[in-house]
């Protein structure tokens, strides 16, 4: 049976070389025309970006209103199936969402689960929000739909919270790279991950207190300072003033973050202050520059409102665009004196500047050599202005990224690393677990109820075969992987899983963290509690029935590479996403299939899971890694005690008292059996002798 475990291994790698895709938009420029209709005018797709411009015609011009994109083109995030969603998200040239549609996905919980009406409510969320803001997703009341400064919370879906974050994730991470190659956006910076600047902060000071907080940054550069810089270059020694008077002023610079309360409202009159704010809008800066000497900041034929070439701006290495706000404003006399250059520059929110960050501004000097064709050499003076922590107010935690969903879960988690660290103590002592019937059974039944009530129906922890056909899925096309940590609870279980694959086999999982299962063996209790006759099969024909699951398996890994519409139907074979992620809040033939295997497992203890189940199939195979054969066995097992075959309910011990760990589900009855001088054959027959019977095979050693 290795041999087939190998060769199963094999088949995965062989489709994982054979069949690799790439993704890329499906939409065509009809197709975007349908979508825009008139009065919208959808241009040519960009030569050099994916990326279709949309015009409106205004008078006798077109106006640019936005950009479309699909969001697969530049974020192909894989959802849960393991398939990129893909959304066409509409950007007006300022980086507000003029619309985002769902153009594909595959995500099992909105496809005949919840329907996909709510995703199609939470991406029509995002029209109107700027990329500006900080996105956060909401499942409770207390801040839905609110939009406050920098942030805006929109609603979540219940029971699909990983599903609609990684569509945020897909939404924001297409819309910043369009942002940033089209709209002049920080190359780099997330604008969820920029302090914000402090309105609530103001008190007054003079200019010498806030040149002294460092509030204004002063510079002054002489002569003899600029006159270095060009030392050993071809501009050395063309400014004869600078010659003559090396110790005179070259130029006097003073720097002061303007759109700051604090510093703002004590360089600007009342009216001067409202004027500023009103030409701002949401996420914009401003700074003030001013200058004196005899090099300016701008030069004499500078066109206001347009870009110095002379002063320039950047942060973490790139490049900030500032523009001439064109104000003719006037300051403090202690801080600008006549002849003074004044200039408030304005940086869009859309560039990403952080205030927390500091500002590196660069002055550029130019020289001319020659008289029709002149050389131009230039040199560069740089000087930073950082403002001071008490005026901004820190990022806002990462809500987009997977571990923003860890930390929000941190005390779900916590209780489910407790329940699965039980349960692998309880499994690692099973000697003293299963000394007393009656206390281990109490211990599997209230550990199946936190199973169902709380890792299923709560947490949402239902492991699927959609999990492994996500990832083959992923790894074929060569994807990230990292979709999988928008689920932190599964990420837990699938590690205890494959933990326990190597210990014991498949049935930790099957037989204790499965809430389905869990919810079977209620419905079994349940039945014998009613003494509803049970049914049971054969070993002959439960051998055969047995294969009827890796034919279903097989089955969905075919479909799961070659049709993702066909792996989308199949799994439904599973029932948990009804029982358990929905609760039976599904059309009516998922929940009667759903009910209807549960009314089998009343008569056919197991059924489902025995049988049909494809994830179980997956396990039994990967299982055969596993290190040991730890049920516990005497040689008198089979030969001639048949008792715990007899009551094996999974029928997962042979004739010759042998353990099947393919079809067991570690129920550990037969274990409770083996200790039980009341229940063993062996142990009665030695105890009415009055003798202990001695244990002839070892717990790491199988009977063959």
């Amino acid at each position: 049976m290795k041999r087939i475990a190998c060769a199963f291994a094999m088949g995965l790698l062989f489709l994982l070389a054979g069949t690799r895709t790439a993704c890329a938009g499906v939409l065509t420029h009809d197709a975007l025309i349908k979508r825009f209709p008139s009065p919208y005018i959808v241009g040519l797709r960009d030569a050099a970006l994916p990326v279709w411009p949309v015009f409106k015609q205004n008078a006798t011009a077109n106006e640019l209103v936005g950009y479309l994109f699909e969001s697969i083109d530049f974020a192909p995030v894989p959802g849960f199936s393991g398939v990129p969603m893909n959304l066409l998200v509409a950007l007006d040239p300022k980086g507000t969402f003029l619309d985002v549609q769902v153009i594909s996905h595959h995500e099992p919980v909105f496809l005949d689960g919840l329907g996909e009406a709510p995703l199609f409510n939470f991406v029509g969320q995002y029209r109107g929000l700027s990329l500006t803001r900080t996105i956060s997703i909401d499942t409770g009341s207390a801040q839905r739909g609110t939009r406050d400064g920098g942030n805006a919370h929109i609603d979540g879906v219940s029971k699909a919270t990983a599903s609609v974050r990684i569509h945020n994730q897909s939404i924001l991470s297409s819309a910043l790279k369009v942002a940033r190659s089209k709209l002049g956006f920080s190359a780099q910076r997330d604008p969820d991950r920029i302090a914000r600047i402090r309105e609530d902060v103001f008190e007054p000071l003079d200019i010498e207190a806030m040149q002294k907080s460092g509030l204004i940054k002063r510079v002054l550069l002489k002569n003899a300072e600029i006159e270095k810089r060009f030392d050993g270059t071809a501009g050395s020694g063309l400014d004869p003033i600078a010659l003559a008077s090396p110790d005179e002023r070259f130029v006097e610079i003073y720097a002061a973050y303007l759109s700051v309360p604090g510093i703002g409202r004590n360089l600007l009159s009342p009216s001067q202050w409202t004027r500023l704010r009103d030409r701002l809008d949401a996420g914009d800066h401003a700074l003030l520059v001013i200058s004196r000497g005899r090099y300016g900041i701008v030069p004499d034929n500078f066109t206001p409102g347009t870009i110095s070439e002379r002063l320039t701006l950047t942060q973490g290495g790139l490049p900030l665009e500032m523009r001439d706000m064109n104000l003719d404003f006037s300051v403090s006399g202690q801080l600008m004196a006549p002849g003074d250059t004044l200039k408030v520059f304005r940086v869009i929110g859309q560039a990403g500047l952080d205030p927390a960050q500091p500002l590196a501004f660069s002055l550029h000097v130019t020289r001319l050599k020659g008289m029709i064709y002149p050389e131009r050499i230039s040199q560069t003076v740089k000087f930073d202005y950082r403002l001071p922590e008490r005026f901004v107010i820190p990022a806002e935690p990462d809500n987009k990224s997977w571990t923003a969903v860890w930390k929000q879960r941190w005390r779900e988690l916590a209780v489910i690393l407790l329940g699965v660290g039980t349960l692998f103590i309880a499994m690692g002592k099973q000697k003293s677990l299963t000394a007393n019937a009656m206390r281990f059974t109490w211990f599997r039944r209230s550990y199946l109820l936190f199973t169902l009530f709380f890792i299923g129906w709560y947490a949402q922890g239902q492991l699927s075969i959609v999990n492994i056909t996500s990832v083959l899925q992923a790894l074929n096309e060569g994807r990230s992987l990292e979709f999988l940590l928008y689920d932190p609870v599964s990420v837990i279980l699938w590690a205890a899983v494959v933990l326990s694959l190597f210990l014991w086999g498949r049935g930790l999982f099957c037989g204790w963290l499965c809430p389905f299962g869990a919810l079977q063996d209620g419905v079994a209790t349940f039945a014998e509690r009613l003494r509803i006759p049970q049914i049971r099969i054969g070993s002959g024909l439960d051998a055969w029935l047995k294969w009827m699951k890796y034919a279903a398996l097989a089955g969905i890994l075919a479909a799961a590479f070659f049709s993702s519409d066909a792996s989308d139907k199949m799994v439904e074979l599973e029932p948990f996403k009804t029982a358990i992620t929905l609760n039976f809040v599904r059309p009516w033939p998922y929940v009667a299939y759903a009910a209807a295997l549960l009314l089998a497992n009343a008569l056919v203890y197991k059924l489902f899971c025995r049988y049909l189940c494809p994830l179980g199939a997956s396990l039994a195979l990967l299982g055969r890694v596993r290190l040991f054969a730890w049920l516990p066995r005497r040689a008198q097992c089979g030969k001639p005690c048949q008792t715990c075959r007899h009551r094996c309910q999974y029928k997962a011990i042979g004739r010759d008292g042998r353990i099947r760990y393919d079809d067991c589900f570690q129920c550990m009855d037969c274990v409770v059996i083996y200790r039980s001088d009341a229940q063993c054959a062996p142990l009665m027959l030695e105890k009415k002798r009055g003798r202990t019977i001695p244990v002839h095979v070892a717990a790491h050693k199988e009977v063959q």
